[in-house]
């Protein structure tokens, strides 16, 4: 019973990423609701769906043709920050981020209802001119992201959105194609650490990224069926629901 649901869950996780973002919402609190420990559940979920995110990637490979080499440039970032989270989360005690985890989980919920709002105002401003003046802010920009990316990971798409407007960047299939290429080097380098600090309950982490993978491939045609919106929604009251369970909890 604990697989199918793990493997349920990381399915609609996966599927979630793939077309609006905040698998993790769903994926992350479902394991600490089956009694595994808040960090080892975090190291776990980073784990499980970077499989799913590597999947992304090569979805959004014809929009990534003719990219700004800069852009390249923000894989360094990333990679030095998604460690660096990583190492700060193996080093804060279980109590700590069992009293964060509810409002990490409510920064993200909120980051992901506002999500679009900051889309359409981040595209309509004119910083096509002005790349350069911001590229080194972008690069300090992304090391936080990265940060907070190897800690926690939940909403990170949309910071990195934000970044990628202030670049000049308008094309949002292109946008996600760079983003999910960031986040998977930002996970890839903090699931790394996890492993080698045997953070990850591989009995549970095997199964959800099976799921996570046919999720990405084969439930993201479901979701758009759903409607954007719906998912969104969804994604939302799930998110609050569970950020006031959890606070209940402490």
């Amino acid at each position: 019973m604990r697989e199918v649901l793990l493997i349920s869950v990381a399915a609609i996780a996966g599927a979630m990423n793939s077309v609006a973002g905040g698998g993790t919402l769903i994926s992350f609190p479902t394991l600490i609701w089956l009694g595994v420990p808040s960090i080892p559940a975090n190291a776990t979920n980073a784990v499980a769906l970077w499989p799913g995110s590597l999947g992304s990637v090569w979805g959004y490979r014809r929009e990534m043709r003719g990219l700004d080499t800069r852009v390249w440039a923000l894989v360094v970032p990333s990679v030095i920050g998604g460690l660096a989270g990583a190492v700060l989360l193996y080093r804060t005690p279980t109590d700590v981020f069992d009293r964060l985890v509810p409002v990490l989980i409510l920064f993200a919920t909120v980051l992901f209802m506002v999500q679009e709002p900051l889309q359409r105002r981040f595209n309509l401003a004119p910083y096509h001119e002005a790349r350069s003046h911001w590229f080194s802010w972008v690069m300090f920009f992304q090391l936080l992201v990265g940060i907070y990316g190897g800690y926690f990971g939940a909403g990170i798409g949309i910071l990195m959105l934000a970044a990628l407007s202030v670049m000049g960047h308008t094309d949002i299939h292109q946008m996600n194609g760079i983003k999910n290429v960031l986040a998977v080097a930002v996970n890839a380098v903090a699931s790394a650490y996890f492993v080698v600090s045997g953070l990850v309950v591989w009995s549970d982490a095997l199964v959800m990224a099976a799921g996570a993978v046919l999720g990405g491939v084969g439930g993201a045609g479901i979701a758009r069926r759903i409607g954007r919106t719906a998912v969104r929604r969804m994604v939302v009251v799930i998110g609050f629901a569970m950020a006031v369970s959890l606070m209940l909890r402490l």
